[in-house]
């Protein structure tokens, strides 16, 4: 689609009211830079686990009975699936916040994108996985060991072995 098309199928958009004309040009830079995959967490996660030998799926398409869903990151034969949330579109409870603009467009947005991440979670679980589900801000460390303790949930973890010390 070329950008004249795309400008006015926003602006035929805005005017249907499906969501909000951005406040002004930087603005809507700004948001249309926000990525669905492959964001600076989920990235440096990714290569924190590939250093440590895990090997995994990005972005890969599960198919269950009642809902299509993309995990961040997927173990297909451990069936675990992480999941590396953005503390705005996923209203984290530390960090997130209500938005004071347009809250008629991102009060239900939220919500919705909160419901559908407790439908997908239920649909997972239901068909035999394990859901990591982690937030953008949390420490790397805190969030590899998250992942390898859903990897290898038989296994000792560095905390218990030194506090066996």
């Amino acid at each position: 689609m070329s950008d004249d098309k795309r400008v006015e199928a926003r602006k035929q958009a805005h005017k249907r009211g499906l969501y909000p004309a951005p406040l002004n040009e930087g603005r809507s830079r700004n948001m249309q830079a926000n990525r669905g995959a492959n964001t600076k967490p989920e990235v440096v996660l990714r290569s924190a686990l590939h250093r440590l030998g895990y090997r995994y799926r990005k972005n890969f398409r599960l198919d269950l009975e009642s809902v299509k869903v993309r995990p961040d990151i997927v173990f297909t034969a451990r069936k675990v699936a992480v999941f590396v949330d953005g503390c705005f579109w996923h209203v984290c409870p530390e960090h997130g916040r209500q938005p004071t603009t347009n809250e008629w467009y991102w009060t239900p947005k939220l919500r919705r994108n909160m419901e559908r991440d407790q439908r997908v979670n239920a649909a997972l679980e239901s068909a035999g996985w394990q859901v990591v589900r982690l937030w953008e801000h949390e420490l790397l460390t805190t969030a590899v060991e998250a992942v390898v303790a859903a990897l290898n949930p038989r296994t000792e973890h560095v905390s218990d072995i030194n506090a066996s010390d």
